[in-house]
């Protein structure tokens, strides 16, 4: 799915509004991230698995599955370096997959996944968790889509 530029930033500044307010609300950590999830999922039409996974406190070298909304996915914890989300949190940056049947380290969560965007989330300097989006769709994540995506987890990064 195709959405413009500018429609796009529109989306995600309304997004970010609301996200504004759910981390404001006075329920659990766990609470607000799946909240979040479910305003991606639903106001961004090709979101279509939309989760955090937080580093490990008892091992810092591994992602552990956290909120999420979507199909159930057998990749509760990942190590650094491993899949799409491994490496986000490896290297500590932004990884775009516009088509994961082209990568050769990726960890298939679904036979219906055709791209992948996982954005690391920072605090104080060390990486806490990332952002795991999956599409249906090739293609679909445009430089917009990283921007705000990164401001969300910055934001998001404030209640972790």
């Amino acid at each position: 799915m195709v959405i413009p530029a500018q429609e796009k930033e529109a989306i995600f500044e309304k997004i970010l509004a609301r996200i504004e307010q759910v981390l404001q609300l006075p329920v659990s950590v766990e609470e607000r991230l799946h909240h979040v999830c479910e305003l991606l999922a639903e106001q961004v039409p090709y979101y279509h698995w939309v989760g955090f996974y937080l580093v490990d406190s008892q091992s810092p070298r591994e992602l552990v599955l956290g909120p999420f909304v979507g199909e159930p996915t057998e990749h509760t914890r990942i190590p650094f370096g491993r899949g799409i989300c491994g490496q986000a949190a490896e290297r500590g940056e932004t990884f775009v997959v516009q088509d994961v049947s082209q990568e050769t380290n990726y960890l298939s969560c679904s036979v219906h996944v055709r791209s992948e965007i996982v954005v690391p989330i920072f605090k104080e300097g060390k990486i806490v968790g990332g952002l795991d989006i999956d599409s249906h769709d090739l293609e679909p994540f445009s430089k917009e889509d990283q921007i705000y995506l990164e401001k969300i987890c910055d934001r998001i990064s404030q209640i972790l």
